[in-house]
């Protein structure tokens, strides 16, 4: 995997890390692969039961596309007559989006600074956001008269609204995290100095917790979006029996019981 992108798997939490700060962690050929890759091997890997999204450094997330190496590439579509920069979408952003809300374990993002395009929407695939107060959202792209990518077009009017979210993506501007906690973009803001350890610890509790359930609860939720109240009902029965059936049902009505805190085993 490429230095762009940092990966480690410790007790059952992959933590990946979007590494290039000197560019405020945008996304270059490079770096889109190796988080893609990334991505699809946390959401393969049965031993990681949760995922922690980071970035380095302290002034961006990720800033979405990396225009200069873009012009660059839109330069040699021109001398080619190919279309082939735009392809990104279908061979980088999709499959990391894909991964990040279809994966069975839950993804926390730790937004240490500015999260603009497809960085907003890898921010938004996430099931929770711990956000720094110095910290700031932009949806960017009608800024470069491009449309919404990288999923936003599905998560952000789930999250803000229809209404909030057009204006969001129609007259591009900073969100800051006072506004995105309001919003429900940011489900935690915390002091910057704090941002680290707050993400982790929100992470590794989530990783230590019965992640048969928590697939489930994230299923069920991606379900309702799209279904009516009986075909939900119809599958909270479903997702229940499963969780039921589970091992870490039982260890948690045998704690329950005992007055004890449950040690869970993810399956």
């Amino acid at each position: 995997m490429a230095d762009t992108v940092l990966y480690e798997v410790s007790d059952g939490l992959a933590t990946i890390t979007i590494n290039r700060p000197e560019a405020m962690n945008a996304m270059n050929t490079e770096t889109k692969v190796a988080f893609r890759d990334a991505v699809q091997a946390a959401a393969g890997d049965p031993a990681v039961r949760a995922v922690l999204l980071t970035a380095a450094g302290d002034r961006a997330f990720c800033v979405g596309q990396d225009l200069k190496e873009h012009i660059g590439l839109l330069a040699a579509d021109r001398e080619t007559g190919s279309r082939l920069t735009m392809n990104t979408v279908g061979e980088h952003y999709n499959p990391i989006v894909r991964a990040l809300a279809g994966m069975a374990k839950p993804v926390v993002a730790g937004v240490n600074g500015v999260a603009a395009g497809a960085g907003f929407g890898f921010a938004l695939a996430a099931d929770y956001r711990v956000v720094a107060d110095t910290a700031a959202f932009n949806t960017s792209f009608a800024g470069v008269a491009l449309t919404a990518d990288s999923g936003i077009s599905w998560t952000l009017p789930r999250i803000v609204g229809p209404g909030r979210a057009a204006d969001l993506l129609l007259f591009p501007r900073s969100v800051n995290a006072e506004e995105a906690y309001q919003l429900g973009i940011a489900n935690r803001v915390v002091p910057s100095a704090d941002l680290a350890a707050e993400a982790e610890k929100v992470a590794r509790s989530l990783a230590e917790g019965p992640t048969v359930a928590y697939a489930a609860i994230k299923e069920s939720l991606a379900h309702a979006l799209a279904h009516t109240l009986d075909e939900t009902l119809e599958k909270e029965d479903e997702l229940q029996t499963r969780a039921g059936a589970s091992e870490d049902h039982g260890i948690a009505v045998k704690a329950f019981i005992a007055k004890e805190r449950p040690k869970y085993l993810g399956r």
